[in-house]
């Protein structure tokens, strides 16, 4: 009649055991759950970081094509300008090589010296507006 009883000290032996694993189980899960606490703390604190730093460099982004932007409108007002002034040389050099080649005309026929007037040049205008933009 001690079998029984020695079975039910032997099961409850058992179970103990198995509470104590159970017990020790449970305490390290308690563990690994307040690693991932702390993580998830960090990782939060990580991820409001990463949003403070993407509002910066949109701003900077912005910032960056407002600049770009008003280069951009800066150099074809310059180019405008430089265009303008392109044509004009070029009235210029086609005038300049008219009157040299006049001269030359002339200094190659054996003509009556006659006095010339003063008169400004066509090219006068031309020049002093050019003198002023360069101002």
């Amino acid at each position: 009649m001690h079998f029984p009883n020695d079975l039910t000290f032997y099961v409850e032996l058992a179970l103990e055991v198995l509470l104590a694993f159970t017990l020790a189980y449970c305490v390290i899960l308690e563990r690994r759950l307040a690693a991932v606490r702390k993580g998830q703390e960090g990782l939060s604190r990580t991820i409001g970081e990463l949003n403070m730093a993407i509002s910066g460099a949109g701003a900077s982004l912005r910032a960056l094509k407002s600049a770009a932007g008003e280069a951009a409108q800066t150099l074809d007002e310059r180019l405008k300008r430089a265009r303008l002034h392109i044509d004009e040389l070029s009235v210029l050099t086609v005038s300049g090589e008219r009157i040299a080649q006049r001269m030359e005309g002339a200094a190659a026929s054996p003509r009556v010296a006659r006095e010339i007037p003063d008169m400004p040049l066509p090219s006068t205008s031309i020049l002093s507006r050019l003198e002023r933009a360069v101002q």
